[in-house]
């Protein structure tokens, strides 16, 4: 590895009309890392993977993949990096093998190293015992690991996981991370996507925080969660009506701006745990009732409700990007 990023990029912009999906984002990742990019759908997430992977535009700013220009030199970048979208690109009507073969050899693999490097993908995947298999009878899982190791057929250095493991059940989740981790281990990079807050908190060495086309935070899962205080007071109140009573309560005794996320819960950062008390004894003094209370060490979950104002679920009303 050198000191030259895998990827840096600067004000990247991407529009569609009046619309910009992608709104001045910088990144910069370095060799051998996880870096994770964090947001709900419709955020910018896969827009930018698109720019960086040569398959959008960039309308301004600019990227490089290992030093080399991504505008200037797509066909260099595409050289230097896989690509494994948010679904599965196989052939149905092809095997494993033949699909991994076919992927070798249309960009450009000799026909018997792509069958060997085939060979070898499906067994470090787990997939030999299907490998002779329509894809048609893969599960979910089975296809998102087949997906993926059609990314590694030419070996690049840098791997694009496009939200990898949506719609995957909690085991074969697991098994992607234990993947994803491998890959790392063997001295590839990764950039990941992902909408799921313990998905970025198990695997990412640094995540960016996107929403609405922006990052709005950037560092390691402890440096965000530091941000938002060292405890969280989470809150469900008996009727979700007393919401704006209850931030007036707070605001008056903490000095501080709760979280409402909708459905009668509130969330408060605390710089200190027992300032937790304050705040139930002023609510009780005002007459509102609390049917859940806990405090915890803070969360991704409430740092990104602290930095967007709401969670990664909420749908966004704008167009998808």
């Amino acid at each position: 590895m050198t000191h030259i990023p895998a990827v840096h990029a600067e004000g990247l912009v991407k529009s569609f009309g009046d619309f910009r999906a992608v709104d001045g984002v910088d990144l910069h990742v370095a060799q051998g890392e996880i870096f994770g990019v964090l947001g709900p759908n419709g955020a910018g997430k896969t827009t930018m993977l698109k720019m960086l992977a040569t398959l959008l535009s960039i309308d301004m700013g600019r990227a490089e993949i290992f030093g080399v220009d991504v505008r200037r030199d797509p066909h260099r970048t595409r050289q230097l990096l896989g690509v494994t979208g948010q679904y599965a690109s196989v052939d149905e009507n092809l095997t494993a093998n033949e699909n991994l073969w076919l992927f070798g050899r249309l960009q450009g693999v000799p026909s018997k190293k792509a069958r060997d490097t085939a060979a070898d993908l499906l067994g470090r995947f787990g997939l030999e015992e299907a490998a002779n298999k329509p894809i048609s009878q893969f599960s979910g899982g089975m296809r998102r690991r087949l997906d993926l190791a059609a990314s590694l057929i030419t070996r690049p250095p840098l791997i694009f996981l496009d939200e990898p493991t949506t719609g995957l059940d909690p085991r074969t989740r697991g098994q992607m991370w234990d993947t994803i981790r491998d890959l790392v281990a063997d001295g590839c990079t990764v950039l990941l996507t992902t909408q799921y807050l313990d998905e970025a908190d198990q695997l990412a060495d640094r995540i960016a925080v996107i929403d609405r086309g922006y990052k709005v935070a950037e560092g390691t899962p402890d440096e965000l969660k530091a941000s938002v205080g060292n405890s969280t007071l989470q809150l469900r109140l008996a009727d979700a009506a007393d919401l704006i009573m209850a931030a007036d309560v707070v605001r008056r005794l903490l000095g501080e701006e709760p979280v409402i996320s909708g459905s009668g819960r509130m969330n408060v950062a605390l710089d200190a745990a027992d300032r937790a008390a304050e705040v139930l004894i002023g609510l009780r003094e005002a007459g509102i009732g609390i049917t859940s209370v806990s405090v915890d060490a803070p969360t991704l979950d409430e740092v990104f409700l602290v930095l967007t104002g709401h969670d990664t679920a909420e749908p966004e009303l704008e167009v998808a990007r």
